[in-house]
């Protein structure tokens, strides 16, 4: 090797040497150059995992981030970050802060000068890491939470940090969302009521209505009151001023909106401040698992509270109920985003063949007729039409069922008369539906994984009044035809399918959920073993 006396020129000779030799060789003559010896022999040995601290490092000539006097305000200000990591949620003992304390005490040792550096550069990169992409991996907890999670590379998170402000850039690294910030406020009015939970005293479960009288209707006056909807005294007597507040907390957390206390209320409003604070931890990571844009205009499903949101410009603009998969665990309706790129007016139904092997086959078993009756067809493996009459149908297994089913367009058909597309691997998408009374319902989990909705006419005219100055006459024009019709949004629109069981939306208090799929008790299991712990709870 041929030592070069030009500055230029040993960059060159390290680049070159870089791209084609291994890292080992590098170490001959790179540390003469190099800002601190100790960080580069460290970095270069890191091991697997570390290419991209690697290139940071070599970007900045091995300059350290953390060690050394003229860093003091990085390490305070990372120190202080981690010690708060707390107030998001963060599993604070992940973070290994009186270790990483005790190095940053001895990092004057040449000795361990660059082991220091590097335990701090790691240490900032899973905070970083869990603070804006989420402390566990959803993908790793649930089946159907097949969520992409948004992820800043090491070389990103480093190179930002390194150029601004640390204390201001702290501040900055979390998720700006209004709905994360509404959960960071009610996790710590949470953790003030948390300690006074023993005296919380709960509703006894019985129907409460007007003509109610008694204690359990001062308890429920207590509830509302503590909870802000209303300053409703003591008065044993349930009156038309406490069936209004009745109302409100049900719309509030999506239940029918009848006045009436029953069991499905009252469990609602007697679930202690624990239980809401294991569901805003929960929720506070499925806000980090979301941050990126979202654009100006999406479409919002909330499968905790059974409800499809348009958003437009940040603000709710369009709702209506749904109805989500059964609890069965192959008609769970998963998590995950994609695009709306059409709708389907009067659309077929291609029967699914595990349904029509499933479901169909013993129906037609025992009635031939149905398939007709229904406005269906059936279909052999080479394409011809077949009367399920003529046929021995003992022959065929749920599994080995050889025909398919489509159901014709029309009122009746199981997907009403539209559907609206983002197309993706699992086959759901959103669509009308003729079971019009199951939307009634406070629990709505009945589909065998598609969401339907129950305002499918209006939900289409919103979304076609971006294209079409009469939207509602160029959709029922559409549907007189009877035929099927392929329609084009003029720009795709995102599409979340989430699992929200704390909301605020565009409300000011939050709409607690239950667990329908059991998914949070997966997601908070998660999160303890990362070390996630409830504060002021020990129990």
């Amino acid at each position: 090797m041929y030592l070069l006396s030009n500055t230029a020129h040993r960059a060159i000779l390290f680049i070159t040497f870089a791209l084609f030799f291994p890292m080992n060789v590098m170490a001959v003559s790179a540390q003469t150059t190099v800002s601190n010896p100790a960080v580069y022999e460290t970095v270069l040995n890191a091991g697997k995992g570390t290419k991209e601290i690697q290139a940071f490092y070599a970007s900045v000539n091995y300059k350290p981030l953390w060690i050394g006097s003229k860093n003091k305000a990085r390490r305070k200000a990372l120190m202080s970050a981690l010690k708060s990591s707390g107030d998001h949620g963060l599993p604070t003992s992940r973070y290994n802060i009186d270790k990483l304390k005790t190095a940053f005490k001895s990092s004057g040792n040449k000795a361990s000068a660059g082991t220091t550096e590097l335990l701090a550069t790691k240490t900032y990169l899973q905070y970083a890491h869990d603070l804006t992409s989420g402390a566990t991996n959803p993908k790793r907890i649930d089946k159907d939470m097949a969520i992409d999670r948004p992820w800043r590379g090491d070389l990103n998170l480093l190179t930002a940090f390194s150029k601004s402000s640390p204390s201001v850039f702290f501040k900055a690294l979390a998720p700006k969302s209004t709905e994360y910030q509404n959960l960071l406020a009610e996790k710590k009015k949470l953790e003030r009521l948390v300690k006074t939970a023993d005296k919380d005293t709960k509703i006894p479960s019985r129907t409460l209505k007007n003509g109610s009288s008694g204690n359990s209707v001062v308890l429920l006056r207590k509830k509302l009151t503590a909870l802000g909807y209303g300053k409703l005294g003591n008065d044993p007597n349930f009156n038309d001023a406490l069936k209004t507040s009745v109302m409100k907390f049900q719309k509030d957390n999506g239940l029918n909106q009848d006045g009436v206390a029953g069991p499905g209320t009252i469990g609602r409003l007697n679930e202690g401040p624990k239980q809401k604070l294991i569901k805003v931890l929960v929720n506070l990571e499925r806000e980090r698992w979301m941050n990126f844009p979202r654009g100006k205009r999406n479409i919002f499903v909330n499968q905790a509270s059974y409800t499809v949101y348009m958003h437009d410009n940040g603000r709710v603009s369009f709702q209506t109920r749904a109805v989500i998969g059964t609890r069965d665990k192959d008609r769970r309706t998963p998590e995950f985003y994609d695009e709306m790129t059409h709708m389907v007016v009067n659309p077929t139904w291609h029967v699914p063949s595990s349904i029509a092997g499933k479901e169909y086959l013993p129906i037609i078993r025992k009635d031939p007729s149905y398939i007709a009756r229904s406005n269906m067809v059936m279909i052999s493996e080479n394409g011809k039409r077949v009367n399920p009459a003529d046929l021995d149908l003992e022959q065929f297994s749920e599994k080995d069922f050889p025909f398919s089913i489509k159901q014709r367009p029309s009122a009746g058909n199981a997907l009403g008369r539209v559907k609206f597309m983002f197309p993706n691997k699992f086959n759901i998408y959103l669509h009308d539906t003729p079971s019009k009374s199951l939307f009634a319902r406070d629990t709505r989990a009945f589909s065998h994984g598609c969401v339907r909705i129950q305002d499918p006419f209006d939900f289409a005219y919103k979304l076609l009044e971006k294209q079409t100055s009469n939207p509602q006459g160029a959709f029922s024009a559409w549907l007189k035809t009877g035929k099927e019709q392929y329609v084009n949004l003029d720009k795709p629109v995102p599409v979340y399918l989430t699992y929200r069981t704390v909301y605020f939306g565009d409300a000011s208090n939050p709409s607690f959920y239950p667990d329908v799929y059991g998914r949070d008790k997966k997601v908070f299991r998660a999160l303890s073993k990362a070390g996630v712990s409830l504060r002021s709870v020990q129990s």
